[in-house]
């Protein structure tokens, strides 16, 4: 394994005992979906206060930031040390992919911003919309217009990072994914979550009455309609971190299309607008003009 490459896990929450005993923790449960043979996996438990040496970061290919249970605009000691962590990951050029509290935290470290999400809890399993031009981006791995996808989270991505770029959005959240660069992405939902542990995380968060049950169990019974697109998730996540598809232009490209990629940009927009307005007959326009999308929709609409 001495020539593979090598990855580190930055988990950010503590494993509950029935992820321990079923998966060997999260650590197994990010190996399960992401390990290929030949590679190094290691971990580190970033919110207790492990973290890596600056020798050590230079070892890694790719970091991997996992959810957990705090909030992404806390300022508690191990966060900002993060934050800290994850600018100078960009600085390296480091591949970072981001998972729910750590699509968060990865989106605050680069200048985004994010927050209380106003629509509160999305749990259980939610269809996101990729954008279009992602979905050509993503062709060679075969990856659908709408993905299925495992969501358990109350906050969410407000403002993206600057010269970031939103690639895929659903009916609660404005942000599901964003790509900055060719290095680092998140995703606000979970594509290493099973429809097992989600159960266990629903039965906890009534435990501790972050939920009531008739909600507790209405998303139990919705749960066996639906299938989470692992085999789709697992492609784009691997093929992600270990640059098997070209994410983005070369900086060479990048200098002689700085016109098509403003055009692409503006044609993203214009293809959000189109489903915002067809959303806001279900009243989801007055939540993004007041959450993820609030810096810039206000002007957008001034546009329509």
């Amino acid at each position: 394994m001495d020539g593979g490459k090598r990855f580190a896990v930055l988990l950010c929450a503590e494993d509950s005992d029935y992820v321990k005993k079923r998966y060997g923790g999260y650590f197994g449960v990010f190996v399960d979906m992401l390990a290929e043979e030949g590679e190094t996996w290691d971990f580190f438990k970033v919110a207790n206060g492990e973290f890596p040496d600056d020798d050590q970061i230079g070892g890694f290919d790719g970091f991997v930031i996992t959810g957990s249970c705090n909030d992404a605009h806390g300022n508690d000691a191990w966060i900002c040390k993060l934050i800290s962590l994850l600018k100078k990951l960009d600085s390296l050029n480091k591949k970072v992919l981001g998972i729910c509290f750590g699509h968060q935290i990865l989106c605050r470290a680069l200048g985004g911003k994010t927050g209380r999400a106003i629509s509160g809890w999305d749990i259980g399993l939610t269809t996101i919309h990729v954008s279009p031009s992602s979905s050509k981006l993503f062709s060679s791995l075969e990856i659908p217009a709408t993905l299925s996808i495992i969501e358990c989270h109350r906050d969410e991505v407000r403002e993206p990072p600057p010269k970031a770029e939103v690639i895929a959005w659903s009916e609660k959240t404005g942000v599901e994914m964003f790509r900055y660069g060719d290095h680092m992405m998140g995703i606000q939902g979970h594509p290493e979550y099973t429809k097992d542990i989600l159960i266990h995380l629903i039965d906890r968060l009534l435990q501790r009455n972050f939920i009531v049950d008739s909600y507790a169990d209405e998303l139990k019974a919705t749960l066996g309609k639906v299938e989470p697109d692992k085999d789709a998730w697992k492609r784009l996540c691997t093929s992600f971190l270990k640059e098997t598809i070209d994410v983005t232009l070369t900086k060479a490209s990048r200098q002689e299309n700085k016109g098509v990629e403003k055009r692409q940009t503006i044609v993203n927009f214009q293809e959000l607008s189109a489903w915002l307005l067809n959303s806001s007959r279900n009243g989801y326009r007055s939540h993004c003009l007041n959450s993820g999308f609030g810096f810039c929709w206000s002007h957008w609409y001034g546009m329509l």
